[in-house]
């Protein structure tokens, strides 16, 4: 792909499985840090994916920690880093059951002590490493080992949660666009103090889909307007252009949703419900980011 190194720091002989996108979108996170760079890995997908040891996939140093720990194992890392005046960056890369839900504090506290690292948060939509049961990132009517018939309430809102702390730079991304997501965290880390970034991670076995097409429900994704893409740096909010399209002209959320095994059985009043949501969110967010673009026009006036 143009302009993105060739060297590999997430090995061949991972664990994952068939069709992963989590490890996809690591292999293009660490691509943008480099080597010199610490990974804090709490329990997750992650933890697994690294192989079997005394063996690692991974080429960079790694921690693997409790549950609900990330942000204040990685908070203690940076600030070591800081003391001894090494540069190293700081990646605390979490799923979104150790990020919504378990670790939800320590994010919270490592964002408000202004900590210098970047934390990540794949989000395949339930707890992928013990069983795909329900998170609070699970969507609205999606089946999981928790919610058989479905889930009855809406995803928890996580990038309006972590956008009240006021950090200099946040984004949202899916893990079917590379070359954005390489391209978000080279510019998060380029940021000193705490950075936040957002993906979809597609999940086969979780969303029970046929492995090849995880690029192809990410996408859709985004298209459908069921997942934005965009940039938040000191406050400002800017769409990234997939998202303005899906504003413009969305495909139908049935595209995204019939290939999913974890949306059967979605009754039409559900369906509604799920296309109000994505409807009222992304009105909200093209209204932000024309308050932004306006704000902007003032101040170069």
């Amino acid at each position: 792909m143009s302009g993105i190194p060739t060297t590999e720091y997430l090995k061949k002989c991972t664990s994952s499985c068939p069709g992963c996108s989590a490890t996809l979108i690591l292999r293009y996170v660490l691509k943008a840090a480099g080597p010199d760079t610490i990974l804090v890995v709490p329990a997750c997908c992650t933890s697994v994916l690294q192989g079997v040891y005394p063996n690692t996939s991974f080429d960079v140093p790694v921690y693997n920690v409790a549950f609900a720990s990330a942000a204040a194992v990685a908070s203690g890392v940076a600030a070591a880093c800081e003391y001894t005046g090494k540069k190293t960056n700081i990646i605390a890369f979490a799923g979104d059951g150790g990020t919504v839900d378990i670790g939800i504090q320590a994010l919270s506290g490592a964002l408000e002590r202004d900590t210098n690292f970047l934390y990540i948060c794949y989000d395949n939509e339930a707890y992928g490493n013990t069983g795909m049961q329900r998170s609070g990132s699970t969507p609205h009517g999606a089946i999981t080992t928790t919610t058989p018939t479905g889930k009855r309430h809406f995803k928890k809102d996580l990038d309006r949660i972590v956008s009240a702390h006021n950090i200099p730079y946040m984004a949202t991304s899916c893990a079917a666009y590379p070359k954005d997501i390489y391209t978000k965290v080279q510019k998060a880390l380029s940021i000193k103090g705490p950075k936040f970034m957002h993906i979809l991670t597609p999940c086969p076995p979780g969303w029970r889909y046929s492995s090849e097409k995880s690029i192809e429900l990410g996408k859709l994704a985004v298209k459908t307007g069921i997942w934005a893409m965009y940039e938040r740096e000191n406050g400002k909010l800017k769409l990234s252009s997939q998202t303005i399209a899906a504003i413009r002209k969305p495909l139908p959320i049935e595209d995204y949703m019939s290939p999913q095994g974890r949306f059967k059985g979605l009754d039409p009043s559900q369906l509604t419900k799920t296309k109000q949501e994505i409807q009222f969110n992304l009105r909200r967010l093209e209204r932000e980011a024309r308050e932004a673009d306006e704000d902007g026009a003032e101040e170069g006036a």
